[in-house]
C-alpha cells in the first residue's frame, strides 16, 4: 500500500563547496540530481511533494519543470538549512501526521529506500522519528518526523539542521537500515563527484 505522507525535498542550499558548479544540477541517472530526487519522492507517495528551493531566478526551477510537485521558494535560504527546514515544515497541510525529509544531494538513494522507510512508519505508535541508516547502522537520511515534532522544526533558524530535534525524541527513534552507504553518501565537492563517477559501472 502506497504512503500518502508528504515528502519534503531539501534543495535550497548554495552548493558553496562546488566552486561555481551546482551539485543539484549534476547529472545522475541521466537527470539533474534535483529532478531525480523529486521524481523519487513523487513515486514513493501519493501525498504532497514539497521542494524547498533558493529564491528565483535559479536554474533548479527549470530542472523541475512539469513535475506534480510544490516548489517552495525560501527567500532567506542563504541563512542556512534551519531556515529552509522551518519554512518547509510550515508549508505542510494542517492535518499531516508525519512527513519525510529527503536531502536533495544523496545520489545513491533509490525509490525502494524511500518506500521501505515509509512502510515502517506507524503514526499510532510511540515512535517520533523513523530514520534511514547505512547497512552498518550509521544514522543518515531520509528521516520521517511525527507531527509532535513539527513545532520544533518550524522554530529552527540559521544553519541548524535539526539534530537537536532528533535528539529530543530520545529512545522513540526507529532506525531502518538501507543497503550500502546510500543513506549517507553525499557529494559536496567536484572531487567528490569525480571520485563517485569513477566508481560507477560503465553502462
Amino acid at each position: 500500500m502506497r504512503s500518502s505522507l508528504p515528502i519534503i525535498v531539501l534543495a535550497a542550499g548554495q552548493s558553496s563547496r562546488m566552486r561555481g558548479r551546482d551539485k543539484l544540477l549534476e547529472e545522475v541517472d541521466g537527470l539533474p540530481l534535483v529532478r531525480r530526487q523529486a521524481l523519487l519522492a513523487r513515486g514513493a507517495t501519493d501525498g504532497p511533494v514539497i521542494v524547498a528551493l533558493p529564491p528565483e531566478p535559479h536554474a533548479r526551477y527549470g530542472a523541475l519543470a512539469g513535475l506534480d510537485i510544490t516548489l517552495l521558494p525560501v527567500p532567506d535560504a542563504a541563512e542556512g538549512m534551519g531556515v529552509s527546514l522551518a519554512r518547509a515544515f510550515a508549508a505542510l497541510p494542517e492535518d499531516t501526521k508525519a512527513a519525510m525529509l529527503l536531502l536533495g544531494d544523496l545520489p545513491e538513494l533509490l525509490m525502494e529506500d524511500l518506500t521501505n522507510l515509509l512502510q515502517a512508519v506507524d503514526t499510532n505508535s510511540e515512535i517520533l522519528v523513523w530514520r534511514g541508516t547505512t547497512e552498518d547502522g550509521k544514522p543518515g537520511h531520509p528521516i520521517v518526523f511525527a507531527a509532535t515534532l513539527f513545532p520544533a522544526l518550524r522554530a529552527l533558524s540559521g544553519d541548524d539542521g535539526g539534530r537537536a530535534v532528533v535528539a529530543s525524541a530520545g529512545d522513540r527513534v526507529m532506525l531502518v537500515p538501507l543497503p550500502g552507504q546510500r543513506a549517507r553518501r553525499d557529494l559536496d565537492t567536484p572531487e567528490d563527484w569525480a571520485a563517485w563517477r569513477a566508481e560507477q559501472p560503465t553502462p
